[in-house]
């Protein structure tokens, strides 16, 4: 395509410079050698229009198409709604502008139509949502359900952050038909992921690589769709931003076990999975005066306690288990705390 437009400005050149020389006969006749001076000006006519063409026609066109395509939806009906808002508003300022004598009247109304019309798509895309909302509320517009995910009408989305890849559960909740969502995977993440698999740390790279072996088994074999995105938030900075940005903008949940990404999402009313919060909420259900019998693995932190650990390692703190290490024991459930680190349970020696 490039080539044909190419070749299409070098004969434009060509008509353009045989124009000049066929009105302006006498154009070239001061010249020592007029001949070779118009073969010269023809050859930089055409010289100019094999190089300048495309960058005039098709490579602005090919960016404003890669523009569009990476809009939302919402994006580009907000644009097109905004364009001809702003041209009304234009049309109707410019009728008395042109009016005015002089140059005024023929540049001012050119100007306030690009201004408005550019300027109403910006305000319209920046508060796509908040207009939105309005027209739902005045009954413009049939508010869409929303799915489980936070994502209207369709599929639910859910953006996945980094950490929940690497933790390797999400793979066994996808499987278990718990997660039933389109995963949605930023580029970002997985050049993060990439930045951790070629770590020079053992660890990082090892569990940058469990990483992505997860992702491709998910591909591959996983029940739910997973879409790799190119969306990549300009106007937050790290990572956590942008997934914020994104599933704001999406309408998607996003799938983390990241705390602070989590606290930073919900003051902003975005819905979080939270794959530490899923463990939490799985693990037995205990209350004072519960039997548990519990292996002492070892003595605790205060004098005269043992620790044990739950098949789904919830640490269990005995009194007076400190001197029955390696042994099995029958004990009674005092307390159950909830901490930040998840659950800690209190229990005594069955009474002989």
């Amino acid at each position: 395509m490039v080539r044909i437009i190419r070749l299409l400005g070098a004969a434009l050149g060509a008509l353009v410079g045989l124009t000049f020389v066929l009105t302006e006969e006498h154009l070239f006749d001061n010249t020592g050698s007029p001949t070779l001076i118009i073969i010269v000006w023809v050859l930089a006519w055409i010289s100019v229009g094999f190089l300048l063409l495309p960058y005039l026609t098709v490579v602005p066109a090919g960016r404003l198409i890669r523009e569009i395509q990476a809009m939302s939806t919402a994006e580009f009906v907000a644009s097109v709604v905004g364009l001809l808002l702003g041209l009304l508003i234009a049309l109707l300022l410019g009728l008395p502008l042109a009016a005015l004598p002089g140059p005024f009247g023929t540049y001012l109304p050119i100007g306030v139509s690009i201004c408005f019309g550019l300027g109403m798509v910006g305000l319209t895309v920046a508060k796509r949502e908040d207009l939105v909302a309005a027209a739902q509320a005045a009954g413009l517009l049939r508010g869409e359900s929303t799915a489980p995910g936070g994502s209207q009408g369709g599929q639910a989305e859910v953006v996945v952050d980094t950490s929940a890849i690497i933790d390797g559960r999400i793979a066994d909740i996808v499987d278990s038909g718990f997660l039933y969502h389109k995963l949605v995977i930023p580029h970002f993440v997985l050049d993060e992921l990439q930045r951790i698999a070629d770590s020079s740390d053992a660890q990082r790279r090892g569990r940058g690589r469990r990483g992505l072996e997860i992702l491709n088994r998910l591909q591959k074999d996983g029940p739910t769709p997973v879409e790799i995105v190119t969306d990549d938030p300009l106007e937050a900075g790290d990572v956590d931003g942008k997934l914020v940005a994104m599933a704001r903008a999406r309408g998607a949940a996003i799938l983390t076990n990241d705390f602070n990404l989590n606290r930073v999402a919900d003051l902003q009313s975005i819905r979080v999975l939270n794959i530490n919060s899923l463990a939490n909420a799985l693990k037995p259900a205990l209350l004072p005066g519960d039997s548990l019998r519990i292996k002492v693995i070892t003595e605790g932190k205060e004098q005269g306690q043992g620790v044990g650990y739950l098949d789904d390692g919830t640490m269990v703190v005995i009194e007076g288990g400190a001197r029955f290490v390696d042994a099995e024991l029958d004990v009674m459930v005092t307390r159950v705390l909830q901490t930040v680190m998840g659950r800690m349970v209190f229990a005594q020696m069955h009474s002989e």
